[in-house]
């Protein structure tokens, strides 16, 4: 009895970081029944856990060394931790991908070692790592259609290629305080095609620069018909789940596509602050969803 309320006691934890962090996420989640919603949490929450060490005030050689203590108690448990806690019950329960869970731990790894983006092509490698790594696990609690159980395969690569379309909405949303914090995700290559600096301090004056705001904006318009592109390809998976993980996806993909043609639509205040939607719309979106209406 003292286990088990061990293990409810860590998904609460779980729960509370991911109502308290992840506002988008946990729109669509609430929508799922009460054991799938849980492992959801217990994905996020070590997925917040891992970025927070990458973005947090440490030396890269301290993050290094955090991530690797991730690793290893991905590997062995550590029973004492909520967050591994309530992940290994997860895992128990549900065929949570290990590759997934380790990719995120190597995509955080890019960032800290500095990685840069030259082509498009490397940018993938890194969104594939911390989105679409979470786009695999979320369809491993999500349940498939009994018609579509055949077709797991397309399904993981649709689970991909939507978590490639989130990553590139947060890295359009956030172009601004990333380059703050000295980093730059879009590619330099497509940044030079549009006479944009490729490097974090100059990039952040030019986002100050009024001349510069045409460029900008056609940056962002060629950087958001890519990312619809990987949306509508990942966007076909709702079509293989059953109605409730459906739900879920269309409410959590459906703030994101909203969220990206905001920002297409206002490139220039995109540049100045991060934009959200408010909270009626995401509301809005979660019912839809419900509905089975397309984003």
């Amino acid at each position: 009895m003292s286990a088990r309320l061990g293990v409810d006691a860590a998904y609460r934890h779980c729960e509370a970081i991911t109502r308290g962090r992840a506002a988008n996420f946990y729109y669509g989640i609430r929508l799922l029944p009460g054991e799938r919603r849980r492992a959801m949490s217990a994905v996020y929450a070590f997925a917040r856990r891992i970025d927070d060490i990458g973005d947090g005030g440490l030396t890269p050689a301290q993050k290094l060394e955090g991530l690797d203590r991730q690793a290893a108690a991905l590997a062995h448990g550590d029973g004492a931790d909520p967050v591994m806690a309530a992940l290994a019950d997860a895992r128990a329960r549900f065929p949570l991908p290990a590759d997934a869970l380790g990719e995120l731990i190597e995509g955080v790894r890019m960032d800290v070692e500095g990685a840069v983006y030259e082509e498009f092509d490397e940018l993938v490698v890194y969104c594939r790592r911390v989105a679409g790594g979470i786009g695999r696990l979320c369809l491993a609690v999500f349940g498939l259609r009994a018609d579509a159980r055949l077709d797991r395969g397309l399904a993981e690569v649709r689970a991909d290629e939507l978590g490639v379309a989130l990553q590139l909405t947060n890295i359009l949303r956030d172009v601004r305080e990333d380059a703050q914090g000295g980093r730059v995700y879009l590619p330099a290559a497509e940044l030079r095609r549009f006479e944009l600096p490729d490097t974090p301090a100059a990039l952040l004056a030019a986002l100050d620069d009024p001349g510069r705001g045409e460029r900008l904006a056609a940056l962002v318009r060629f950087q958001s018909e890519r990312a619809r592109e990987w949306f509508d390809r990942g966007l076909a998976l709702a079509g293989m789940l059953d109605r409730r993980s459906a739900a879920c996806l269309l409410a959590m993909a459906g703030i994101y596509r909203r969220l990206l043609a905001r920002i297409e639509l206002h490139p220039e205040q995109a540049a100045r602050q991060r934009l959200s939607l408010p909270a009626r719309e995401k509301a809005l979106v979660a019912a839809r969803g419900i509905l089975g209406v397309g984003v």
